[in-house]
């Protein structure tokens, strides 16, 4: 495949002034009289916001300024004691053009951050009102409170032509009882990502796919961050603005292809939102350009690739690591392995070795999804496990997608707690399992992992995002992830050809009877869980001894009878508890291979 572009071409490079110190110099512009009171929603942490009003006060305007993003968890943030509340109840909003639960998902992880205190959420009547959500607070010795908090948003038609309702900055001015002005105001984040999705889908693409080698869009803006030690709740708008832009693009890509939504064919090519925060004016640079060299070195972020034993590895793994334990399975003294590999499209290698035995044959893989990395690890432990007995079968492929996982070390330098789906997929910019049409590359290496073991079942890592994932410019609610929104704990996918239903059946029972044996991974499944209930409703999978599962058949000849698809919530989790999702990760490949010697002859 030749590349589509040979040098660096920019396609917008602009600057815009922070929207506070726009608010700021217009209220201070003109005398304001005594007893003027401003109201302001905006993309902004609480230390910015609070130095703000004081500004304002110092010329005699009383000024209140709260967050945009996620407005009810803020207020409980900064402005209710915690200490001593006994029971709260949060009505929250309804909203005809946004899906029932949308502002139930918004005030996540208020059930987390409430732990131990009696925590209602119900909804009001359907209304097309600016929402608002009503709080009842009573604490310990007694006391009372009622608040109302406003949760600013506007009804929009997007760029693929839907209606939306999303968070948006709004500015309202009191003169005494009189409200003088009160209305909806472009953020910069509204119109840095306004300008970006104009800007490339403006351009005069190639006919075909791919239509760029690399699609770089950096962004410097203000923004909103929460860092608690709790991962779920973690909060940041640079990180928002990162998936919302990524995915929005991908979607655009799919119309302008022709392609059906969600068609994970979609080959546009390496889109790369890399948002960071400014303590000044935002800034929007837009450029495609080649792919940078497959050898070039990538600089350590902190709890990234420490050496260490695979059991202590408390972070996604360099891709020497990957390579090192993997030449150590491949080659063990006495008895190696037959190696194969495929040719990634940046020219990095798909490595899997086959390792013949009398057992049931498996084949085990990891990093599909390049951005899910405790599967990685979690598919070279179980290939280690396996490799010390004597009849085991099996072919590990412990990074299937090398080059995505590439673009994740690069983007977790600035932002390791960054989800960075832009790292999702490959860098023809497709998902390497629904690849049908040559050049195969990527895929070729699972093919031939199949065709060689002829193996049964595909025990396939993957991961999910550990705290909230949201798209605030495009509804907040993420377009066709909207299951994977918040955390539900360690769960599994299982999938199985017609005839297999029995053994699927079977085999997922084994596996999460011996996950039970985890004391601790069953309390943080039921933790997560509960959570998920509160704000998400009903999960749409049966649990299984304390496992989330989802059986369910399909028809695919390009797949191994059973599949099981493990999903830990490991997007930007470093340290013990990297250990506990690439511990959960092994266990459950090992006892699905276990499970496959209780099963039925093949069919």
């Amino acid at each position: 495949m030749t590349p589509t572009t040979s040098s660096a071409r920019v396609l917008l490079d602009v600057a815009l002034p922070r929207t506070l110190d726009q608010w700021i110099g217009t209220l201070t512009a003109r005398p304001m009289k005594p007893g003027t009171t401003v109201e302001g929603w905006l993309y902004e942490g609480v230390e910015t916001r609070r130095a703000a009003e004081q500004r304002l006060a110092s010329t005699g305007i009383e000024a209140h300024l709260h967050s945009a993003y996620k407005p009810l968890v803020h207020h409980f943030l900064e402005s209710i004691e915690l200490r001593g509340l006994r029971r709260v109840v949060v009505r929250y909003p309804v909203h005809p053009t946004a899906p029932a639960r949308r502002f139930a998902l918004e005030a996540y992880p208020l059930a987390d951050m409430l732990a131990g205190i009696d925590l209602e959420l119900t909804p009001m009547p359907p209304a097309e009102a600016q929402p608002h959500y009503e709080v009842d607070l009573e604490w310990e010795d007694g006391r009372r409170r009622q608040d109302v908090v406003f949760a600013p948003n506007r009804v929009h038609v997007d760029a693929l032509g839907e209606t939306l309702l999303s968070p948006t900055a709004w500015l309202r001015v009191r003169q005494g009882a009189i409200i003088e002005s009160d209305g909806p105001h472009e953020s910069e984040h509204e119109a840095l990502f306004r300008l970006a999705i104009d800007a490339v889908m403006a351009q005069d693409w190639p006919a075909s796919e791919p239509y760029f080698e690399r699609l770089d869009l950096r962004i410097d803006v203000p923004g909103i961050a929460f860092a608690p030690p709790e991962e779920a709740s973690w909060i940041n708008s640079h990180e928002a603005l990162h998936e919302d832009l990524y995915f929005t693009l991908m979607e655009l890509f799919q119309r302008r292809s022709g392609r059906a939504a969600g068609d994970r064919r979609l080959q546009p090519g390496q889109i790369v939102p890399d948002v960071r925060p400014s303590d000044g004016a935002a800034r929007l640079r837009i450029a495609t350009r080649p792919y940078p060299a497959a050898d070039a070195q990538v600089p350590m972020s902190a709890g990234l690739g420490r050496h260490m034993a695979l059991a202590e590895t408390t972070g996604p793994l360099a891709p020497a690591q990957v390579a090192e334990a993997f030449d150590r399975i491949a080659d063990r003294q006495g008895r190696p392995g037959h190696r194969f590999a495929a040719m990634s499209r940046q020219g990095r290698t798909v490595s899997a070795v086959y390792h013949r035995g009398s057992g049931p044959a498996v084949l085990i893989s990891g990093g599909q999804h390049a951005n899910e990395t405790s599967g990685v690890v979690g598919a070279l432990r179980a290939a280690q496990a396996l490799a010390e007995r004597p009849d085991a079968h099996f072919v590990v492929m412990p990074l299937e997608n090398p080059d995505g996982y590439a673009l994740h070390r690069e983007l977790c330098v600035p932002a390791p707690r960054h989800m960075h789906h832009a790292a999702r997929y490959t860098a023809l910019g497709d998902d390497v399992e629904f690849r049908d049409a040559p050049p195969l590359l990527e895929r070729e290496a699972r093919q031939e992992a199949l065709r060689l073991s002829g193996a049964d079942l595909h025990v396939n890592m993957h991961g999910y995002p550990a705290h909230e994932w949201t798209r605030p410019m495009s509804g907040y609610i993420p377009r066709g992830f909207a299951f994977w929104t918040v955390p539900k704990g360690f769960f599994l996918i299982v999938r199985h050809h017609a005839g297999w239903g029995e053994r699927a059946r079977r085999l997922t029972e084994h596996v999460c009877l011996e996950l039970a044996s985890s004391q601790a991974l069953m309390e943080f499944n039921r933790k997560q869980l509960a959570s998920y209930n509160v704000h998400a409703g009903d999960l749409p999978f049966e649990v299984i001894h304390g496992t989330a599962c989802m059986i369910s058949e399909v028809d695919r000849q390009d797949t191994a009878a059973l599949t099981l698809i493990t999903e830990f919530p490991d997007e930007t989790i470093y340290g013990a508890p990297f250990v506990f999702a690439h511990d959960a990760q092994a266990a459950a490949a090992l006892a699905a291979v276990d499970g496959m010697r209780h099963l039925s002859p093949n069919p």
